[in-house]
């Protein structure tokens, strides 16, 4: 019996511990999306303080008892709750959170929820950023947001991008919006030596960019934010163990489309039908067939290596990043080489009250500019020449030229004649290197005794120092008796310097008022010390060194109220006070204020049961200043000396002199004011997003050049505040996702805006666009009434073909006179239309991305027809050399070069286009190696281009295409490994 007792105790024991007992649990946590696994994540059993977090593969263990619920978080992703059973292993994945991800947006001097926003901004993040050979930061939104048009310069490597927002917002003063880079605004006027201001960035540290486009979302910026503003976020520490991240990529670029010239066989065939062909002629035609773009442009390569580690050590999280970039552009003799590091701490102290970060940026950059007068020059030089020819003084290149023995190689070349375009590539070495920094720190104080006020200091210094020189080689071909070579070097320093301090206070009332101020002072200054040299002035006993040191200052004061009513109703409101030391005392001091009101209409209780998931109605008003691009000091008197060739002569001996420039005392800020109604939206669970906006800016007082009575200036004209501009549009973006499942997820983002601008008030017409054909002339011209930079040109007249008739214009005036009174505004410029189209796709661990952009109005000037497809350029009647001209002339057959041929309507063209800018292939694989996974891709960028315009790219800043350098086709292999 008691043995049978004994039993039965120790049973009645064990089945409660065989109950309780806890299991071991293991598995790995991956990225629903991308199958990578995901370090880091928080794996709690709910209601208790049990829990871990997964190693760099994703994997955790943990125990836990049958029934507990496991909780899995992870900053960015959506929780996941899952009840334990009993298993030994449970593998879990995470869906990112869209919402969450973009929930906090920087602003000007903080940040603020997305939902709580009530001016313009769009926000776009790393994981929506371009692929593709992204050298500089602004090709990572190109086609991304609607309104927000980036154009680049040229198909240099490196080469800087022109954005506009919302239009044009000045006819004479910088339409760029302003850049502010975690925090520090930065000198829109770049950097002498750099191809691009934002070279100094790596695209691979930038973590988001905003970009705030109406005045009400502006106006805390002042007169800096006239023309919108970008802000740059880069990537910062976490409090977490350290990840490291690696990538490489190879590029290959290559030269796509050429301008169609004459070979050797059709240059030969219409010289022998000229009226001016004689013997003399015959003598000048070569023997070769050469192919002088082939001979300049190239295949290209360029790489990229990026090495970054993010994590905390001793408490404090960091990040630090070094990247190296080198590439060729199919210019032969163009490469970018760029060298980059960054670090970033974000401590915090005292009980997390004083959050303290500090970001330092490095850039040393080595640029070569190859000679772009090659690109000219090969459309124009004689294709039956050789590039070479031993014979040849110059270098063995081949080269026009005239016996002159005075001349230091007994030879000239003869005078307008093209130069030989290898010979261009070779015999010029154009080099600069830039060093730049670019560091701040910021310090937030949180008052212990006062937790609702924040005391914020940012101080930051950007310096940049710039060294170049262009050295011309004796041999290169010159009608100067006396070339030996040219050396001309320049250094450039400059100094950006920032102190902002300010106070923000956060209380809520009662659980439904929220405030949120901020009052604060901003302190900028920039200052140059430019010199530059030439060794010809000084062989000619001119001047020949430039001294040119000159500091302005920007100082302001500012403050914002945000108040929310219980989520639904928002407002905000702005002023600030700027003082700029470009203008005189008496209008330095400029006042932009603003307003916007916003309703989460979601949040009302009448929507419960919508099918909107958000639904907010925006209005904001807001007035901006711009000085932007003004030069320094124009109320003071100011004296330039005279160049070589205006110099004043007593006796034998010529003397430099000094004269006033022109004075203008009452310039004052160029004030836009813009009214914006704007729409968010989303329903179907987010899956059906987007955003409408309509605007209405209007710029007053726009500086422009004015003409004065004589003697009443140092000169007939002076910049003066004389115009008014408007600028409506409306604005359409959506975000679609047709299909997601848990293998499967397709993403689609349409965005399109409808702009047109139009000149209000100018008493004068401001001729612009400088063309080749003659000297000073102009056609284009902004005028009261009219879309800026409208061609002003003749209309062209046509035969029964279809062909236009040489010298035959319309008589618009009827005065049978054909001169300036005839000449009619025909088109613009500026897109009426511009969209992006992007989509993405993941499959499992595929992914592909394909991104275009379509321009829809744009009107180009292809000045390159204009001016070399003239058949009397072939024969020149009274020189001894022949040039080359290009093939639309067997479209126009003008035979001379008269200024009416070239102002012509016939050579404004469309230039509406459709561009397939990337596609990108990648794959991810996870845990190729222990603690590595890897994502390996292959991108294509400037994919495809459909246009009717018959020049080499319709996509030209200012709408005059005259010897573009053409945007090469790149293809990238890389990789990027995480560990």
């Amino acid at each position: 019996m008691k043995t049978t007792v004994n039993k039965l105790l120790i049973f009645l024991f064990f089945v409660p511990i065989s109950l309780f007992a806890q299991t071991t649990i293991k598995g790995t946590v991956t990225e629903k999306s991308t199958s990578i696994p995901l370090p880091g994540v928080n794996v709690v059993i709910k209601n208790t303080t049990t829990g871990t977090a997964t190693d760099f593969d994703g994997a955790y263990q943990i125990e836990a008892n049958k029934g507990d619920v496991l909780v899995f978080s992870f900053i960015g992703y959506q929780s996941t709750e899952i009840v334990f059973d009993g298993q030994k292993t449970l593998d879990v994945q995470l869906t990112e959170d869209t919402a969450q991800l973009d929930e906090i947006v920087i602003i000007g001097y903080g940040s603020v929820k997305k939902e709580d926003l009530t001016g313009t901004v769009d926000l776009v993040t790393d994981k929506d950023f371009n692929d593709g050979p992204i050298v500089s930061a602004q090709q990572l939104i190109s086609g991304k947001i609607a309104g927000v048009a980036v154009t680049s310069s040229s198909g240099a490597p490196g080469e800087g991008q022109e954005i506009r927002i919302r239009g044009t917002g000045s006819l004479s003063l910088n339409s760029s919006p302003l850049y502010v880079i975690d925090g520090v605004p930065i000198d829109n006027d770049g950097v002498g030596g750099s191809r691009n201001p934002l070279n100094l960035i790596n695209p691979n540290d930038i973590e988001s960019i905003s970009v705030l486009k109406d005045a009400s979302a502006t106006a805390i910026y002042g007169s800096r934010g006239a023309n919108g503003v970008i802000i740059v976020s880069t990537k910062k520490g976490k409090d977490k163990e350290f990840t490291f991240n690696l990538s490489s990529s190879t590029t290959v670029h290559n030269p796509t489309k050429t301008i169609d010239v004459l070979n050797a066989n059709q240059f030969r065939n219409i010289i022998e039908l000229d009226s001016n062909y004689d013997d003399t002629t015959a003598s000048l035609l070569g023997n070769a067939n050469t192919d002088w773009q082939d001979e300049i442009y190239t295949v290209a390569f360029g790489q990229d290596h990026n090495f970054s580690a993010l994590g905390s050590a001793f408490g404090v999280p960091m990040r630090a990043s070094v990247s190296y970039s080198n590439h060729d552009g199919i210019l032969k003799g163009d490469n970018f080489e760029r060298l980059t590091g960054a670090l970033s701490l974000t401590p915090k102290l005292f009980d997390d009250h004083l959050k303290i970060e500090l970001n330092a940026k490095g850039s040393y950059t080595e640029n070569k500019f190859a000679n772009r007068d090659a690109i000219g020059s090969a459309l124009v030089y004689d294709p039956t020449q050789p590039v070479y020819d031993s014979s040849s003084p110059f270098g063995g290149y081949s080269a026009w030229l005239s016996e002159n023995s005075s001349a230091t190689l007994g030879y000239t070349q003869i005078s307008l004649s093209p130069s030989n375009p290898v010979a261009l590539l070779n015999l010029v070495d154009d080099t600069a290197e830039v060093r730049r920094f670019l560091g701040n720190a910021k310090f937030d104080y949180t008052l212990p005794f006062f937790e609702a006020l924040t005391a914020t200091v940012n101080v930051a210094l950007d310096k940049s120092n710039s060294h170049g020189r262009k050295i011309t080689s004796q041999y290169l071909s010159s009608s100067d008796i006396d070339w030996n070579g040219s050396l001309t070097s320049y250094t450039q320093e400059a100094t950006n310097k920032l102190f902002d301090a300010y106070l923000t206070y956060k209380q809520t009332f009662n659980d439904a008022h929220n405030f949120n101020m901020v009052a604060g002072y901003s302190y900028q200054s920039f200052e140059y010390d430019n010199y530059s040299y030439d060794s010809e002035d000084e062989e000619d006993g001119n001047q020949f060194e430039f001294i040119d040191k000159s500091k302005n200052v920007l100082l302001s004061y500012f403050g914002r109220l945000n108040y929310d009513y219980d989520g639904r109703y928002l407002l905000t409101a702005s002023l600030r006070a700027d003082a700029s030391s470009k203008l005189n005392p008496d209008d330095r001091w400029g006042f932009f204020p603003s307003l916007a009101l916003a309703w989460n209409i979601t949040n009302e209780s009448f929507m419960e049961d919508s099918f909107f998931n958000n639904l907010k109605l925006r209005v904001g008003y807001g007035e901006i200043g711009n000085v932007n691009g003004l030069g320094d000091y124009l109320f003071l008197t100011r004296y330039t000396g005279s160049t070589d060739t205006a110099r004043y002569q007593l006796g034998s001996t010529f003397y430099q002199t000094y004269r006033p420039e022109a004075i203008n005392d009452n310039l004052k800020w160029e004030v836009g004011r813009t009214l914006n109604i704007g729409l968010d939206f989303s329903i179907l669970d987010s899956r059906i997003s987007g955003l409408f906006n309509a605007y209405i800016r209007e710029t007053q007082d726009l500086i422009a050049t004015s003409t004065v009575d004589p003697f009443t200036n140092f000169s007939n004209t002076i910049q003066a505040n004389i115009g008014d501009m408007e600028n409506r549009g409306i604005e359409f973006a959506l975000n679609v996702i047709p299909i997601k499942t848990e293998n499967f997820q397709w993403n689609v983002n349409y965005n399109v805006s409808f702009n047109q601008n139009e000149v209000t008030n100018l008493p004068d017409d401001q001729p612009t666009g400088g063309i080749s054909t003659g000297t000073g002339n102009n056609v284009q011209v902004n005028r009261e009434g009219e879309s800026p930079y409208s061609f002003y040109v003749y209309k062209q007249i046509y035969d029964v073909n279809g062909n236009p008739i040489e010298g035959a214009f319309a008589d618009l005036n009827g005065d049978n006179v054909i001169n300036d009174d005839d000449k009619y505004l025909y088109k613009d410029a500026l897109a009426d239309v511009t969209m992006g189209i992007n989509t993405d796709l993941r499959y499992k661990n595929w992914d592909l991305a394909v991104v275009t952009r379509a321009s829809i109005g744009n009107y180009v000037y292809n000045d390159v027809s204009a001016s070399k497809g003239i058949l009397n350029n072939v024969v020149p009647t009274t020189n001894n050399y022949l040039s080359n001209i290009v093939a639309d002339y067997y479209n126009t057959g003008f035979y001379n070069t008269e200024e009416t041929n070239a102002l012509s309507d016939h050579f404004v063209e469309d230039g509406s286009f459709f561009r397939i800018d990337n596609i990108t292939l990648g794959y991810n694989a996870s845990k190729i190696l222990k603690g590595i996974n890897a994502r390996f891709y292959g991108s294509l960028q400037n994919v495809a281009l459909f246009t009717d315009y018959s020049g080499i790219d319709p996509e030209i800043s200012g709408g005059i295409d005259n010897n573009f350098y053409p945007r090469p086709r790149s293809f990238v292999l890389g990789v990027n490994f995480d560990f």
